[in-house]
């Protein structure tokens, strides 16, 4: 299938030392033979190919006039079989809203939830090893300030991800 046929995923693009970090987190803790992505906070799961055009135009039109949204990293969070960081930002929900909004009646089931905003660095593992891990990052952890530069599209591509574009917020 060529990627035109693929799902479209919306992510929260981190800053330059956001990514680093997460990202070298990521590359530590999640499972080498899963990990095919880099660190990521995702907004939307599965947008519908067929829209590309207008759901582009919305990423356009949304980081052309926003501010970079305030967000912050509020904590260790456990995912059963994993770990994540947890973000707070009431600005980027704002924005997602919106957004959810403008792509009524395009979003799955999944899409159509308030998301748990964060990134994960751990999954697929026992629970007792990602409790431990939990444990571990939980001990030196404080909250901190956060940088959110832009929005970024991606087909789905049955695993890794191709890259669609990315915009900067501007406002």
């Amino acid at each position: 299938m060529t990627a035109l046929n693929k799902p479209i995923i919306m992510t929260a693009m981190m800053g330059k030392q956001d990514l680093a970090w997460a990202d070298a987190l990521r590359r530590r803790y999640y499972p080498a033979e899963r990990n095919v992505l880099p660190a990521h906070i995702t907004l939307f799961h599965h947008l519908p190919p067929q829209a590309l055009s207008e759901i582009k135009q919305a990423v356009k039109d949304m980081t052309q006039y926003s501010p970079p949204p305030v967000t912050s990293l509020q904590r260790v969070i456990h995912l059963g079989s994993g770990v994540a960081y947890q973000l707070h930002s009431p600005d980027l929900l704002a924005m997602r809203m919106e957004l959810s909004d403008r792509f009524y009646g395009l979003l799955v089931a999944q899409d159509q939830q308030t998301p748990r905003l964060h990134i994960t660095v751990q999954n697929k593992v026992a629970a007792k090893e990602a409790q431990e891990l939990l444990t571990q990052l939980s001990l030196d952890f404080e909250p901190r300030p956060f940088e959110i530069r832009g929005l970024a599209l991606h087909h789905y591509m049955d695993g890794p991800w191709e890259n669609i574009g990315e915009w900067s917020f501007r406002g």
